[in-house]
């Protein structure tokens, strides 16, 4: 589900709606509707991460007046309490210039206890507070007295007035509850309102594969916040240079490939987060292959974590119900791992395009971010032979 607050520059009113948070409202393609389809794997049928059973994603938009365009997105790792029922994971950075909450705990202990949310860099801690205290009211949480929460982000501060710090309780609350299972809104919605990848209108897309089933039949999903530099490209064809509008071209000098992505990335297959880890590691092939460069001032992280019943990491008052199914737990071995290593390095180059072919042209006082040009590119995937639309 996603939702749009807009509100007074003041702040005082605050309204819900299911308005389209995309700002122009125009209807863009997604990539593989123009034959923009990466890697030799098929998408699940929603090809995004809630194509791994139980995954829900929820988005919060903020606009405010022509200054303020930010937003949240929340993925919950399944439809129950997370921190009684936890999943394991593994994070990775590519290039740690970034404010990602709660990364030590789940490189320390291997699994995440709460939702993962998405937003503007200096709304992390904002988020993290609201998170915490969602967390506390729900069932069974009374006596805890730790809690680790999730939150990555991207800096928005060009088209966001990112010094107002404008996420609020509701902005979290409303992505956690309104989450769902189905189709995943992309582009300049949630925590993709206001970035910018390769100086176009970057955004939150998705992608996922099925893993074939003689590599196992495993599903693996990917949902990302597009908001980094570099030298565009486009299965191969070099958008960005045809374009005129890359990293270290003269125009853009002062710009040179900086930003930052996060990229989550979800299973159905049961991994530990030593193997977790391991595919985490290979979404940032699938970043390099759009042309990322992870330069100095970007932050890339990865967040992987794994769905499947068997491997769950049940608190003592769940344990005793799920030992029958913990007794028949079988890991997913090394020598089984390179098809989900293929399928998320497919799903993270295609949920980028996703990001930046769903993206409208946002206008706030801080400027205007073109939307990626269409047209044109589709020009350029056909004189190239990448496609044939």
């Amino acid at each position: 589900m996603h939702r749009t607050m807009m509100a007074t520059l003041a702040g005082a009113l605050l309204v819900g709606h299911p308005a389209v948070g995309q700002q122009t409202g125009e209807a863009r393609p997604r990539a593989r509707d123009l034959g923009v389809a990466p890697g030799i794997f098929r998408p699940g049928p929603l090809n995004a991460i809630t194509d791994v059973q139980g995954i829900r994603v929820g988005q919060t938009t903020v606009i405010v007046g022509d200054s303020i365009r930010t937003g949240v997105t929340a993925i919950l790792p399944h439809g129950g309490n997370v921190f009684l029922d936890r999943v394991p994971a593994a994070m990775v950075v590519g290039n740690g210039h970034g404010k990602l909450i709660g990364m030590s705990q789940v490189t320390e202990l291997g699994e995440i206890e709460t939702p993962i949310l998405l937003t503007c860099t200096l709304c992390v801690w904002k988020a993290a507070d609201a998170l915490v205290a969602w967390m506390l009211e729900q069932p069974g949480m009374a006596g805890v007295r730790s809690i680790n929460p999730i939150v990555g982000e991207t800096n928005d501060g060009g088209l966001n007035a990112i010094q107002h710090r404008p996420i609020t309780v509701a902005s979290v609350r409303d992505a956690i509850t309104g989450a769902t299972t189905g189709p995943v809104d992309e582009g300049s919605v949630g925590a993709g309102t206001g970035t910018v990848a390769f100086g176009w209108k970057g955004g939150i897309g998705t992608s996922s594969r099925r893993i074939p089933s003689a590599l196992g039949g495993w599903m693996v999903g990917v949902l990302v916040q597009s908001n980094y530099g570099g030298i565009l490209q486009i299965l191969g064809v070099p958008v960005g240079r045809e374009l005129g509008q890359y990293a270290f071209r003269r125009e853009v000098e002062a710009n040179p490939g900086g930003g930052s992505i996060m990229i989550v990335v979800a299973t159905d297959a049961p991994l530990d987060d030593r193997n977790l880890r391991r595919l985490a590691t290979r979404a940032l092939i699938g970043l390099g292959r759009t042309g990322s460069f992870m330069g100095n001032t970007s932050g890339d992280y990865v967040i992987a974590f794994a769905t499947h019943p068997a491997v769950r990491r049940p608190t003592p008052d769940l344990a005793a119900r799920l030992d029958s199914v913990a007794a028949t737990r079988r890991l997913v071995s090394n020598g089984e791992m390179s098809g989900l290593f293929e399928g998320v390095v497919e799903a993270t180059e295609e949920a980028i395009y996703n990001s930046m072919f769903r993206a409208t042209t946002v206008t706030s006082r801080g400027g205007t971010i073109e939307a990626l040009p269409i047209d044109r590119v589709r020009e350029l995937l056909v004189r190239y032979g990448a496609t044939k639309r």
